[in-house]
């Protein structure tokens, strides 16, 4: 376990309940309920799947967010409660309402998240005392925040977490982010959940204002196979009582946010169902930072480009290719492609490399950097894809069998 300053005034507590119904397939120990409580009320803002097919805890979220006065949240893996009509938004409510009970609170004041598969009530007769036994289970140390974030984990194979200390208008500040996710990832949210706990003092209103930013300039810039999901969620809280921050304050406290959110984005992707390479995407050089976005996308949800960084095939005219569909204005001259350290196109033009090299390199090493440099303007963009594996496709093809 990593040594994590911890935001104050924050609890966590992670607990097996037994959504996952076939110990056969999965531990039947495994975690899968947490719940983070702030001991003071806090301001309270989130982003959400931008999928028309929402799950019931994300509708239950969006009503109640922006809030001035949020104690917690409360989620469960293994079961998204997506699908499931008037049902499922009882069920989400019956959680909220489980944990506030327990901690004394108004229904309203406690957020839902689940994640796992679609289409499936929640067994709320595993759930319910699940929640009572996390809430006596709270705890607000290291140890207690890595049992919360392994809670919700499905496929992923490790836990992301993010920590930072900040001085903000002669204030220190603390921020605690933890995120799960490692399939249907696409830009517009994912199928993730992130959490970025804070004891800064921010008013709601401005709180709302910072997380679309944040999540644009963080989880919006990662796909796996550009699948949006039901359920994503990117939730922030701030639970300082002091003076609220504005202005330089404020805004430093955004980049703070966006430095914790991008470092998980960037585990989730490098924690991909399967993946075997980590691919970072640089595109500069565009006519703005857009450009830059769309061309990046296009070439991190090519099948074709994925498939050849799994196969260790430097064909250069994948990435090219995805380019010159992205729906951006350029001639064949305004680009140069490089691999690592391989110069592989050159404004237009193929140049001649060593393909064995480059395959032995593209074997030997996990991280893939891909520079896209353009002749243009100053537009530019970082994206993490990864590759498309056997395994990525045996791992989804028996989910739910």
């Amino acid at each position: 376990m990593e040594t994590w300053t911890l935001a104050r005034g924050y609890r966590y507590a992670g607990v097996h309940c037994g959504i996952r119904p076939d110990p056969n397939r999965l531990d039947p120990n495994r975690l899968d309920l947490a719940l983070v409580v702030s001991d003071e009320p806090a301001a309270a803002a989130g982003v959400f799947t931008q999928n028309r097919v929402c799950a019931a805890p994300v509708r239950i979220c969006q009503e109640r967010l922006p809030a001035a006065a949020a104690r917690g949240i409360v989620i469960c893996s293994g079961n998204a409660n997506a699908c499931t009509g008037a049902q499922g938004l009882r069920d989400a409510c019956r959680m909220a309402g489980c944990a506030a009970r327990s901690l004394g609170c108004r229904p309203e004041q406690i957020l839902v998240c689940s994640t796992g598969v679609i289409g499936r009530l929640l067994p709320m007769e595993a759930i319910e005392p699940g929640i009572a036994a996390a809430c006596s289970s709270l705890g607000a140390d290291a140890a207690a925040l890595d049992r919360a974030a392994h809670a919700i984990l499905t496929t992923d194979t490790r836990i992301k977490v993010s920590t930072r200390s900040v001085l903000l208008e002669g204030t220190e500040v603390r921020l605690t982010g933890f995120a799960k996710g490692a399939a249907m990832i696409g830009p517009n949210m994912a199928t993730m959940l992130a959490f970025v706990l804070s004891d800064a003092a921010v008013r709601p209103d401005d709180l709302a204002k910072i997380v679309p930013g944040v999540a644009e300039k963080s989880f919006n810039g990662i796909s796996v196979e550009g699948h949006t999901s039901t359920n994503d969620s990117l939730i922030i809280f701030a639970n300082g009582t002091g003076r609220k921050l504005t202005g330089a304050g404020l805004w430093e406290f955004e980049q703070a946010a966006t430095q914790v959110c991008a470092e998980l984005a960037r585990a989730i992707a490098a924690d991909a169902e399967g993946a075997n390479h980590l691919i970072t995407i640089d595109v500069e050089g565009t006519r703005n930072h857009e450009e830059a976005r769309r061309i990046a996308k296009a070439v991190a949800d090519s099948v074709l480009v994925k498939t050849a960084i799994f196969g260790a095939d430097p064909n250069w005219g994948r990435i090219v290719s995805a380019a010159g569909y992205a729906g951006v204005d350029f001639e064949e001259r305004d680009l140069s492609l490089r691999l690592g350290e391989f110069l592989l196109y050159d404004r237009g033009q193929p140049t001649p490399f060593d393909a064995a090299r480059v395959s032995a390199w593209l074997k030997s090493n996990r991280e893939v950097p891909m520079r896209l440099q353009f002749t243009l303007g100053s537009g530019r963009c970082t994206f993490y894809t990864c590759d498309l594996t056997y395994e990525y496709v045996r791992l989804n093809a028996d989910y739910t069998t």
